[in-house]
C-alpha cells in the first residue's frame, strides 16, 4: 500500500487522537468514585488533561518528523484540497451536534463537568470524524 505524505499525516493524526483521548477517559473514569456524583471539573482533571494534550503533541512531532525522513514529498494538489474540505464538512456537523448536547447538559445538570465532557468528547469525535473521512476518501480513491 502506497500511502502519500498526507495521508501518513492523517494517520499520525487520527491514532494519537485515540491514544491521548483514550487515555485521557480512562483515567478520569478511574478517577471518579462510583459514590460521588461528579459536579466540578477538578484540578487533578485539568492536570490529566493537560497531560493528554502534551501526549498528543509528543505523538505528533515524533510521528511526522518520521514521515518526514521517510517521505519528502509533501505537496497538496487539487485532490487533498478536495478531500480536506469534504472531511472538515463532516467533522463540523459533528462538532456543531456537540456544542448542542454541551450546551443542554449544561442548562440540566448541575456545575459544569458534564457539559464540559460533552464537549470535550464530541471536539475529540469530530477531529476524527474528519481526519476517519480524509483518509475513506483517500482510500476510495476521490
Amino acid at each position: 500500500m502506497n500511502l502519500s505524505f498526507q495521508e501518513k499525516s492523517l494517520w499520525v493524526v487520527f491514532l494519537g487522537l485515540i491514544a491521548a483521548s483514550g487515555w485521557y477517559c480512562y483515567t478520569v473514569s478511574e478517577s471518579i468514585v462510583p459514590t460521588e456524583l461528579a459536579v466540578d471539573v477538578m484540578p487533578d482533571q485539568v492536570a490529566l488533561f493537560i497531560a493528554a494534550v502534551v501526549l498528543l503533541i509528543i505523538v505528533q512531532i515524533v510521528g511526522h518528523i518520521a514521515i518526514a525522513v521517510g517521505d519528502r514529498r509533501s505537496e497538496m494538489d487539487e485532490r487533498d484540497r478536495l478531500i480536506g474540505l469534504k472531511g472538515t464538512r463532516n467533522g463540523a456537523f459533528v462538532l456543531a451536534t456537540g456544542a448542542f448536547f454541551a450546551l443542554s447538559a449544561a442548562m440540566m445538570t448541575k456545575g459544569n463537568f458534564v457539559s464540559s465532557h460533552v464537549l470535550l468528547g464530541f471536539w475529540v469525535l469530530a477531529q476524527l470524524t474528519e481526519t476517519g473521512s480524509q483518509l475513506f476518501l483517500y482510500r476510495r480513491g476521490r
